[in-house]
């Protein structure tokens, strides 16, 4: 019997009862808090801290899914930077094909994501003045050479932040948080209906109790056995 075949919040109040109360509580607060309305995608990130850094940033601002294009440069975990945050976080990642970035980038649109392209040398748009009304995946690139020729041509928008400096560009993790702090909380304070299907909180929470428990899987054949 497979996991499609069960319940899955019979057995997730199963596993529940092998974490503490104040966990579980946390569990379910936090998945109230997930969406996917908005999605983060980071293309050939060279510096593991950069990336784990905007994993922490997605996972507090309460991102579900983040999707990482590895073209040139194959990302590392740095957990003294990341503190675990990518256990909380469906990560995808774009490495098989010939082209990553338009895989990955066609694969959202196809999922009914509108691809912004975060740069500031694109006059589409400020950041306050981006629409909300469809699902947005915002697509970073590098530091030192921004997006990719391909992900400037699938982008369907452009956005980027007012800045009135010398320097020509924030931190990744930096842009990522200022872009991040203002939409969800316009499109929380909005009637877009952002929050999680009740099946995805149900797959996500069965992940994170997985990922708590030990022995899970064992515990999960015994709840098999007891159908």
């Amino acid at each position: 019997m497979g996991i499609k075949e069960v319940n899955l919040n019979l057995l997730n109040e199963y596993l529940f009862d092998f974490v503490t109360t104040d966990r579980k509580q946390r569990f379910l607060d936090v998945v109230k808090h997930r969406t996917r309305y908005l999605t983060v995608v980071i293309e050939n990130l060279y510096q593991s801290h950069n990336t784990s850094a905007v994993l922490r940033t997605c996972d507090c601002f309460g991102i579900q899914d983040v999707h990482i294009i590895e073209n040139k440069n194959k990302y590392t975990i740095n957990d003294e930077i990341a503190l675990g945050s990518s256990n909380w976080l469906n990560i995808q990642h774009y490495n098989q094909s010939d082209n990553n970035t338009r895989q990955c980038l066609e694969t959202l649109k196809r999922n009914g994501y509108t691809v912004v392209a975060t740069s500031p040398h694109k006059n589409d748009c400020f950041l306050e003045d981006l629409k909300t009304d469809k699902k947005i995946a915002l697509v970073f690139g590098t530091e030192k050479d921004g997006l990719s020729e391909t992900a400037i041509a699938c982008a369907d928008e452009f956005v980027k932040i007012p800045m009135n400096g010398f320097t020509e560009s924030f931190n990744i993790s930096v842009s990522a948080g200022i872009f991040l702090h203002y939409l969800t909380n316009k499109i929380r304070n909005s009637k877009i209906d952002w929050q999680l299907t009740y099946n995805e909180r149900e797959e996500i929470l069965f992940e994170w109790l997985k990922t708590s428990i030990k022995s899970s899987e064992a515990l999960i054949e015994d709840f098999y056995h007891k159908q």
